[in-house]
């Protein structure tokens, strides 16, 4: 997916909480479809993330603002149904 204009072919809803949706979660409140996309906006190799977890430690929003996320679990089970999931 080296590709400079990558789109989704589709889309569903997550149904449970998991360690990938943990992720596309900090990157969708980031405004963000998922890893690949942000790779593709900000021009970066790799993502920040917590070496413990794995999960995603900091984010650059289209503004240029920064999100930080905890170690821990963020993405509540009362929020999972909201997170996207992409196939490319």
């Amino acid at each position: 997916m080296a590709g400079s204009d990558v789109k989704p072919k589709s889309i569903s809803r997550a149904k449970k909480w998991s360690e990938e949706i943990e992720n596309l979660y900090r990157f969708q409140q980031a405004g963000y479809r998922d890893e690949i996309e942000y790779k593709q906006v900000k021009q970066v190799s790799m993502v920040d993330r917590w070496p413990e977890t794995g999960y995603v430690k900091k984010l650059q929003r289209r503004d240029n603002t920064f999100y930080y996320y905890n170690k821990q679990r963020e993405c509540d089970d009362k929020e999972v149904h909201n997170v996207k999931i992409y196939a490319y």
